[in-house]
């Protein structure tokens, strides 16, 4: 980032992460467009569109302008119909004067009636605008909530793929540690598709961007609604499932494999590349004592079967439940990876 001229600012890390790891192929295609001079304006602007939760003090600003503009709109409104209000009751009163006088005067009363009935009509269509710009202004006010609660969601979604981003998955993780003592049984399984990279320039971004579409379809179908299943980032996908048992979750992520060995990878060109290849690794809450420990236990049986040559599964402390070896089952590899 120094070498480019960034600021090490927060917001700055993430957006040059997400656009190095690849994960998002138009945020990538816009960050390599801003050229060698990235100014701070250009890469907020980009931050905005694509990490918007590092902008919220920009849209809570917005907004509070907006509710303010609103609530004193709505203030000079009701002002306006309080003094409407007090000239109507001083017409109701003069006419009330009039009729309640011993000695009527017919050419007052008259007066005092026809003023009356202007006044009434003109209360009648003074309600009518009141009632329209109330209902617009509630409309205008709902559109901020919309946004805001739009904003909100936008930090715990995967923009291509749809699935929960690592910031969800992180925020279900710390719930099952909510309870240090007695942590929520489940397992946690990451996967990461076999030489991605390669995968990624061999396919061009477009095409990868629809590849990685398609896999996160077959995790997330795989998973349910009981379960969460997200992207971290590039070909690199998790699923927290709550359950621990071993044999289930042996299920679950061969129910993965064999839905992906369907799946054709095509390099945009026309030439199949093979069937999808992908690493995966296991651990479950009871053999973590905290969140951290959860996710690095996962990362490490992850590395092992990259280590042991990829398109492998691994649970961490194997030797738990067999001897010697972290590896619990392996299949070779298919296709022509």
């Amino acid at each position: 980032m120094h070498q480019m001229g960034i600021e090490g600012l927060p917001r700055n890390y993430e957006l040059v992460y997400e656009a190095y790891a690849g994960s998002n192929p138009e945020l990538v295609r816009e960050f390599i467009g801003l050229g060698k001079n990235k100014t701070q304006d250009a890469l907020d602007a980009l931050g905005r569109k694509y990490l918007p939760h590092h902008h919220e003090d920009g849209i809570l600003s917005r907004q509070n302008g907006q509710v303010r503009a609103e609530m004193s709109n709505f203030i000079s409104l009701l002002n306006q119909e309080k003094v409407s209000l007090t000239d109507y009751g001083r017409l109701i009163g003069h006419a009330t004067k009039a009729i309640m006088t011993e000695d009527i005067d017919h050419v007052e009363l008259g007066q005092s009636i026809k003023a009356l009935k202007v006044a009434t009509e003109q209360r009648a269509n003074q309600n009518s605008n009141v009632v329209r710009a109330v209902v617009d202004k509630t409309a205008a006010l709902a559109d901020l909530q919309r946004e805001a609660e739009d904003a909100e969601a936008a930090k715990f979604v995967d923009p291509l793929t749809g699935l929960a981003s690592r910031r969800a998955f992180n925020k279900a993780l710390a719930k099952v540690y909510a309870n240090a003592e007695m942590p929520v049984l489940c397992s946690m399984v990451i996967g990461e598709i076999d030489d991605f990279s390669r995968l990624s320039e061999l396919m061009g971004p477009a095409v990868c961007e629809r590849f990685v579409k398609q896999v996160g379809k077959v995790v997330e179908a795989v998973a349910g609604t009981e379960d969460l299943a997200c992207r971290f980032d590039g070909g690199r996908f998790g699923i927290l499932l709550y359950t621990s048992e071993q044999e289930e979750v042996s299920r679950i992520v061969d129910l993965v494999r064999s839905k992906l060995n369907t799946t054709v990878v095509n390099s945009g060109n026309g030439r199949a590349l093979g069937q999808v290849p992908m690493s995966f690794g296991i651990c479950f809450s009871e053999q973590a004592p905290n969140a951290f420990d959860f996710t690095n236990f996962t990362e490490k049986a992850l590395a092992a079967s990259k280590a042991a040559g990829g398109n492998t599964v691994t649970i961490y402390g194997a030797n738990d439940y067999a001897p010697k070896d972290w590896l619990i089952y392996k299949k070779q590899p298919v296709g022509g990876f």
